[in-house]
């Protein structure tokens, strides 16, 4: 293992020397396309690099000490080290001790760091909520998840911006689109992806029967100017007069916009800005997002398969995770996790939830990996 570790260290502090280089290369910041991805790859290592700095060094002081020791390796007597009192030789040995220990750690850590690298998760996020099956109640759970993830991305630091909305007269959300911006958005709000569904009373419900609805949540890593390049003349852009729940007029001006990407036939709109010039930047940033995950999934069917499990049509059957308010219970249902306290999930306490499928998540690849060797 600790020739593995050894290769793996060699190959990070390459790679970063590597990346160090380029980013000084003039050619390089000429080029915005290349300068970014190895911007962003450079972002990526950084941590593993720093990681593999204090390996290094922990390796360093165990070789001081057992040079010091005689080199001997062993726990007991040590050859060449008479010139040492007892407390000197107790010391040296307690700290090799404790640097080897400190090794271990630090490859499981530079493992772990490496293997669970995504090249999306420094990303900032579009997030999409939807209102699935169920009606009125439906809409009212997606305004439910609107404020969830919006308290959670608070908590978390970031910045939260509404793009886009379409309000039902029930008060909650047919779609509400919002970007999340900071370090790691995508990281965090990635495993929100999905059909999430609400057992509970509705407020209309006169009789007091449990009523199942859904939303769908999809998490889409937001793309760079870099990396869609979208042509102006594939785009079809209709104005037109914003309006609100059951036609009443929001704004005097024309100045929603509607963007048909004509190649890929999809349609965003925008009337929440009172510009139509702010309106047709949000709607590009959303259409630019949605053509990356397009273009991401062309070339990976194993992605293109998570993003269609990750919206799936809407029904009940069909879930990630489940909010049952009679039983103040909160179950994900891709780990078994079940949480009783509703109302703090609700309102932005998901980190267990996210640590939890985090380490799902490396645990499934560091078995792979030892699957494979």
């Amino acid at each position: 293992m600790a020739d593995v570790t050894d290769k793996l260290i060699d190959e990070i502090e390459r790679s970063y020397a590597e990346l160090n280089e380029q980013l000084s290369d003039p050619e390089l910041l000429a080029d915005r396309a290349r300068y970014a991805a190895a911007a962003r790859r450079h972002a990526e290592l950084a941590e593993a690099h720093a990681l593999a700095l204090r390996y290094r060094e922990a390796e360093r002081a165990v070789a001081e000490a057992e040079e010091m020791l005689g080199g001997d390796a062993g726990d007991g007597g040590d050859a060449g080290d008479g010139e040492l009192d007892d407390e000197m030789r107790a010391y040296l040995q307690q700290e090799r001790g404790e640097n080897r220990r400190r090794l271990t750690e630090l490859a499981e850590e530079i493992r772990a760091q490496m293997l669970t690298r995504d090249p999306n998760d420094a990303k900032d996020v579009i997030i999409e909520i939807r209102a699935g099956t169920g009606g009125d109640e439906a809409a009212l759970f997606a305004g439910d998840l609107y404020r969830m993830l919006y308290r959670y991305a608070e908590k978390k630091g970031y910045e939260v911006e509404e793009l886009s909305k379409s309000e039902s007269e029930s008060g909650g959300f047919k779609e509400i689109i919002l970007e999340v911006r900071g370090r790691g958005a995508y990281s965090t709000f990635k495993y929100e992806g999905g059909v999430h569904r609400v057992q509970r009373v509705p407020v209309t419900e006169s009789q007091g029967r449990i009523h199942t609805s859904t939303a769908t949540v999809a998490v889409l890593p937001e793309a760079e100017d870099v990396e869609v390049q979208i042509d102006p003349n594939d785009l079809r852009i209709d104005i037109f007069r914003s309006s609100g729940p059951g036609g009443q007029s929001v704004n005097t001006t024309d100045s929603a916009v509607r963007i048909t990407h004509l190649p890929s036939g999809l349609v965003v709109s925008c009337q929440d800005e009172k510009s139509q010039l702010q309106n047709k930047e949000q709607a590009l940033r959303i259409l630019r997002a949605r053509l990356f995950d397009i273009a991401q999934a062309e070339q990976d069917k194993e992605t293109a398969a998570q993003r269609r499990s990750m919206v799936g049509t809407g029904d009940r059957s069909q879930k990630i995770r489940t909010y049952n308010f009679p039983q103040n219970r909160v179950t994900d249902g891709r780990i078994g996790l079940t949480s009783h306290r509703l109302a703090a999930v609700l309102e932005g306490d998901l980190d267990e939830f996210t640590e939890a499928l985090a380490a799902e998540d490396r645990r499934k690849q560091l078995a792979s990996v030892a699957a494979e060797a």
